[in-house]
C-alpha cells in the first residue's frame, strides 16, 4: 500500500490582505502557523514510526507549512517548483479586486485548457497540467509507503486528477475545492492496483484554531 497526504499550505498573508496568490510568495500568518503544526501533529499520528517522505512547492507559504510537518518526522523537504500555484502573471500580488475586473471569463465550451484569463505572463491551465503531472509521476515512482506533498488549492486539485487518472486533456472540467489546511489521502490498493481518494479536503484537525 502507498499512501500521499496531499496537503494545502496553510493560511498565508495574501489571504488575509485579499490578494492574489498564485506566484506571489507569500508567507504564513502566525495563525498559518500554528494550522500548520496542527496538521503534522494529525499526520503524525496516523504514519507513526513509518518511513516518510515530504515535498513541497518552493513558494514560501507552502514551504513553511511542509517544514513545520517535516519537523514531526525529522526529516527534511524535497521542494519542487513544480508543485508551484498556476500563475496568474502581473495579477500576483495585487488586489483580487483589480484582477476580477481585467480577468477574460472561462468559456463554458471550447479549449478551456488552453484558454487565457487576461493578466500578461499568467498561466494557462494546460500549463499547469503540463507541469503537475511529470511532478507526481516522479514523486510517485518513489520507493516510499508515505509521502506528504504540500501545494496549493488549485495545483492540488489537479493532482488529484493525475493520481486517480484523469488523461490531462480532460481536466478543463473538472475540479475539487479544497480549502487551505486541508488534508486529502491519496491511497495505491495493491490488491487490484487501484488508485483512491480516501478522504477528500479534511479540515476538522483546523476547527477550534
Amino acid at each position: 500500500m502507498r499512501r500521499i497526504y496531499l496537503v494545502t499550505h496553510a493560511e498565508a498573508q495574501h489571504h488575509v490582505d485579499g490578494l492574489v496568490g498564485g506566484w506571489y510568495d507569500s508567507e504564513l500568518t502566525e495563525r498559518g502557523r500554528v494550522q500548520a503544526e496542527r496538521i503534522g501533529e494529525v499526520l503524525a499520528g496516523r504514519i507513526g514510526a513509518e518511513a516518510v517522505e515530504v515535498y513541497s512547492s518552493d513558494l514560501r507559504r507552502a514551504r513553511q507549512t511542509a517544514e513545520r510537518i517535516a519537523g514531526r518526522f525529522s526529516v527534511g523537504v524535497q521542494v519542487d517548483a513544480r508543485l508551484r500555484e498556476r500563475s496568474n502573471g502581473e495579477a500576483d500580488g495585487r488586489p483580487q479586486a483589480w484582477l476580477d475586473e481585467r480577468r477574460v471569463p472561462l468559456p463554458e465550451y471550447g479549449d478551456r485548457l488552453g484558454h487565457h484569463d487576461g493578466p500578461a505572463g499568467a498561466e494557462t491551465r494546460l500549463e499547469l497540467v503540463e507541469r503537475l503531472y511529470p511532478a507526481l509521476d516522479d514523486i510517485i515512482r518513489r520507493p516510499v509507503a508515505n509521502q506528504i506533498v504540500v501545494s496549493h488549492g488549485s495545483a492540488s486539485s489537479y493532482l488529484i486528477a493525475a493520481w486517480i487518472g484523469m488523461p490531462m486533456m480532460s481536466t478543463d472540467r473538472g475540479f475539487f475545492p479544497l480549502k487551505s489546511g486541508s488534508i486529502t489521502t491519496l491511497l495505491r490498493n495493491d490488491t487490484h492496483f487501484s488508485h483512491q481518494v480516501v478522504t477528500l479536503n479534511e479540515t476538522q484537525h483546523l476547527h477550534d484554531l
